[in-house]
């Protein structure tokens, strides 16, 4: 019991109890779907109806002599008994150790009872409380290919039952909101480590898993100082640092289990490293303006249709856009311009910085 709630029993012995407060008693009878309670000073209390049986299976462990907390919830019933409730009592001072397990920043076990397709369903305490996905640590993260939401639930239903570390993340008992984060018990441990590493720095990684947004690595360092034994290190490459070219899905480029290098681009104060596989690789505009040159005709192939206008590769890697309003509106363009075709146009700008080049469709 805390220390908040053995002051407030104390209080309650001297003075007449209210509503919602939280007495200490020892059980010295049971009936039919009744529990009686001796309160001392302040009388007797009864547990019965629908407070008893909500709490039936734990009243099931209690003696007689048996000392319990419960809540007062009517003052005086038309015996003189005080109306107690075992199941709010418990609530109350399992809401209360929360918060002194929050403040102190504790690693706690929760036993996970449930998924859902944003995440998981854990209690402590006698409390429910939710651990997103986004909370997930890296071993559990549903690493789904296209987001596939029944895919992400099958994964997550598989750690129903388990026993996972968390710390609590927010805690709003007047709103019965409890969130865990699980990635958070490593967190100081990672920010630790990652003082080896800095921006800049090329890791030898694995690719453990693939979503529509990029790449989850796991990597060590190429000239790896002491391993940290429990912790993972990894990190994200995002679809736009996979590759130069234009991708539809990270499949294209790398694979589950591939083995790559791979360029650290950001370390953040809350432990996450973004990488690149691109910034190892070799730029493909790298001196295109010495090539090409505003207002040449070129050959280009159709390769996507956007809301933006048409994607036409010069070359491998190399893509310019032909913008929609060249044509007037998509159906214009689609008529005029089919995918997997070659047709010739005229560069309108061209910028090897920004990795962009313009065109429109040559009249010639």
């Amino acid at each position: 019991m805390t220390k908040d709630t053995l002051e407030t029993n104390n209080l309650s012995l001297l003075k007449p109890p209210r509503i919602g407060d939280i007495v200490e008693g020892q059980v010295i009878g049971a009936g039919q779907s009744t529990i009686y309670v001796d309160l001392g000073p302040i009388g007797a209390g009864i547990i019965f109806g629908k407070e008893f049986y909500q709490a039936k299976s734990e009243l099931k462990k209690i003696k007689i002599g048996d000392k319990i907390f419960a809540k007062v919830v009517d003052i005086e019933n038309e015996d003189g008994y005080l109306e107690l409730s075992l199941t709010e009592a418990g609530k109350e001072i399992g809401w209360e150790k929360l918060q002194k397990i929050k403040e102190n920043d504790e690693v706690i076990k929760v036993q996970i009872i449930g998924a859902n397709k944003g995440g998981l369903i854990a209690e402590i305490e006698g409390v429910q409380g939710f651990l997103p996905v986004s909370q997930l640590a890296p071993d559990h993260y549903p690493r789904v290919e296209g987001a596939d939401k029944t895919k992400i639930l099958q994964k997550l239903q598989k750690l129903v039952g388990e026993e996972l570390g968390v710390k609590i993340f927010d805690l709003a008992p007047s709103e019965e909101k409890l969130i865990f984060s699980e990635k958070a018990t490593d967190t100081e441990k990672l920010k630790d480590i990652l003082k080896n590493y800095k921006v800049g720095d090329v890791v030898d990684g694995e690719i453990t898993g693939i979503v529509d947004f990029g790449a989850f690595i796991k990597f060590l360092p190429s000239e790896a100082p002491a391993k940290e034994e429990g912790v993972e290190l990894e990190g994200l490459i995002h679809i736009s640092e996979l590759d130069w070219q234009l991708i539809e899905s990270p499949s294209e480029i790398v694979k589950v289990g591939e083995k790559v290098k791979a360029k650290i681009i950001e370390i953040t104060p809350d432990g996450r490293v973004s990488l690149s596989l691109r910034a190892l690789k070799k730029d493909p505009w790298a001196g295109i303006d010495e090539k090409y040159k505003k207002n040449d005709i070129i050959s280009g192939k159709v390769t996507k249709f956007n809301p933006f206008g048409a994607f036409v590769e010069v070359e491998p890697k190399i893509q310019g856009l032909c913008h929609i309003s060249e044509f007037g509106n998509q159906a214009k363009m689609e008529e005029q311009l089919k995918i997997g075709k070659t047709y010739k146009f005229q560069i309108l700008q061209i910028d090897p910085s920004e990795h962009r080049m313009t065109l429109k469709l040559s009249q010639e």
